[in-house]
Parts: C-alpha cells; sequence; structure tokens
C-alpha cells in the first residue's frame, strides 16, 4: 500500500480530532497502558504518548509498520512499542487500560474490526478498560436522485448508441457496492433509519442483518439505497460518515437495483434488507434486497443483488 492512503487519514482533521478528544478522556496520566491496533503510520499511539500514557503499544502489520518505527523514534518517545503483527497473532498480549483501533472502512466492518476487537477484548483488555469504538451503528435512506443511476447506465446507453448487447456487464454494474459522495437532499425526505447496531464491550458476529422499510406519502422514484454509519468513543464523541455529517475521508455507500428506478405510488411500501459478512478468512461479503408492496399487501417487485455476483468470473 502507497503512502497515499495514510496521507489521507492524516489530513482527516474531523477524525483526528475526535479521537485524540477520546484518548484524552480516557487515559490517566503516568497510569494507562494503551494498545493501538492497525496503527498505521503511528499517530494516535504518539497522541496517547502525548497525553502521558505509561505504555503504548502499536499493533501494525502492514510495511507501514517500518514507517511507525521512524517516526517514533524521531520523536524520541521511549514508552512507544512497535509491534510488528496483527493483534490477533501477538502471544501473551500487555494488558491495556485503553484500547484503540481506528480500522473503520467505508463499509464500517469491512477491515476486519468485529474479528479484531473480539480478540482484543478477550485478550488485551484490563479489568474496567476502555473499547474504543465501544459501538457502530448503521443507517440506511432510499436514494431518489437518479445522478449515480445514470453512472452505472453507461453499458446500456453505449450499447444502444453502437448496437451492442451489453446487458451482462450492465447487470453485473448493479451488483455492487458504490463508495459515493451523497447529499442528504438526495435520500427520501425523512427516511434515515437505523438497521444494525454492534457493541464492542461484549461478543459480536461478524454477520449482520437488517431489514427496513418506508411508506410512500407521494409517487415516489427509487434508484437505489445510501449506506452509512456512525462510532461512538464514549463522552458524546461520535465519528459518522452520513450525509450531513462534517466531511471526513470516508463517504457513504451506494446499492443499486437491477431496475431503476423502482417507481412507487403514494401508500406503497418499500422494503430494504442487507446482510453482510466480514472477516479475515471470508473478506467482505454483502447482498440486498428490495421489494415493493402495494397498500393491499401485494409484492409487486423484488429484486436481490450480490456482490458476489459483480466480479469478473
Amino acid at each position: 500500500m502507497r503512502i497515499e492512503y495514510h496521507r489521507t487519514l492524516i489530513a482527516d482533521h474531523v477524525r483526528n480530532d475526535v479521537l485524540f478528544k477520546a484518548l484524552k478522556a480516557n487515559i490517566k496520566p503516568g497510569v494507562s497502558v494503551v494498545s493501538d491496533i492497525g496503527a498505521g503510520s503511528g499517530l494516535l499511539g504518539l497522541m496517547a504518548a502525548k497525553l502521558g500514557a505509561k505504555d503504548v503499544y502499536l499493533y501494525e502489520t502492514a510495511e507501514v509498520g517500518g514507517v511507525a518505527e521512524e517516526v517514533i523514534a524521531a520523536s524520541g518517545l521511549s514508552n512507544c512499542f512497535l509491534m510488528p503483527c496483527h493483534s490477533t497473532e501477538m502471544q501473551d498480549p500487555p494488558k491495556s487500560d485503553v484500547i484503540i483501533s481506528e480500522t473503520l472502512g467505508n463499509y464500517a466492518f469491512e477491515e476486519d474490526i468485529i474479528t479484531t476487537l473480539n480478540d482484543a477484548r478477550e485478550r488485551f483488555l484490563a479489568p474496567g478498560g476502555v473499547m474504543l469504538p465501544d459501538r457502530v451503528r448503521q443507517f440506511a435512506a432510499p436514494v431518489v436522485s437518479p445522478r449515480i443511476d445514470q453512472e452505472l447506465n453507461a453499458w446500456r446507453e453505449t450499447g444502444a448508441t453502437y448496437g451492442f448487447d451489453l446487458s451482462l456487464p450492465q447487470l453485473m454494474s448493479c451488483n455492487n457496492a458504490y463508495v459515493r459522495k451523497l447529499k442528504a437532499s438526495e435520500l427520501l425526505p425523512g427516511s434515515a433509519s437505523l438497521w444494525d447496531e454492534v457493541q464492542f464491550n461484549q461478543p459480536c458476529l461478524g454477520e449482520r442483518s437488517g431489514e427496513l422499510s418506508w411508506t410512500m406519502t407521494s409517487a415516489t422514484d427509487v434508484y437505489g439505497f445510501a449506506v452509512w454509519w456512525e462510532a461512538s468513543f464514549g463522552e458524546g464523541l461520535t465519528l459518522s460518515t452520513g450525509p450531513d455529517a462534517p466531511e471526513t475521508h470516508w463517504e457513504q455507500l451506494y446499492f443499486p437495483v437491477e431496475r431503476a428506478p423502482i417507481k412507487l405510488k403514494e401508500g406503497m411500501e418499500l422494503t430494504f434488507e442487507i446482510r453482510s459478512q466480514s472477516g479475515p478468512e471470508t473478506g467482505t461479503h454483502l447482498a440486498w434486497r428490495a421489494t415493493t408492496v402495494t397498500a393491499d399487501g401485494e409484492i409487486v417487485d423484488q429484486q436481490e443483488m450480490d456482490l458476489d455476483r459483480g466480479y469478473l468470473p
């Protein structure tokens, strides 16, 4: 991985400010031992040391760990210790009063934070210790703007222009999740809803699922669904990737449907079901379903999408 990705993290002042405040609120100077899991270039570990942590252990298995080691040395910090391994591989890890892991992706769990923090809570956390983040909640809303759908229609439009059948790649493009910036005005008004919540102070499953429904108050065209997350770091501190949240290096996810737009009349109900599985052995899998039901309860349209169908054979 090139250094550019890590520069985007360092440049994300919203992210950095929340994480610094969370560490400050939980570190007892001269007492607290801190573990930074997925330390990257070492910023959070350096923050913890500056805030007076007794010892700081930085776990990083990627090549950027070499950068972190040089940064620690250049900072002259004798209480920061780089562990060049994945935290789950560490034998007899030192107990920590504060465990922090900013291993959140555009899809919250794509970097295996559930597996990582399940292990850290059981083996790393000292009695009375704190997990940061302590909770992640996931939200979704229907997208009523055709903007991104028009991008995905390039296959269909180009095929029509030159007389080719590009329906297969068109279908594959609709079985994909897209990292995009969405405006709140592009969502169904008042529709943002919670579909999943993970508490890291207890065992968490890598398989997540949720179902949301909305009843239309007027005729509406829906082109897909937006998904985002909110992570809590205690003391009222949160990071959100929502469309109306302060901008960070993260963006929202756009989940298309194969036959867009979904044309809904007043009184119709739209249901969005989403399932995910994430883990170091399985990778991240996503599947979603959109169902349209009349006011009388009749299913008039159902579309099922799966990220695995979007990959090239």
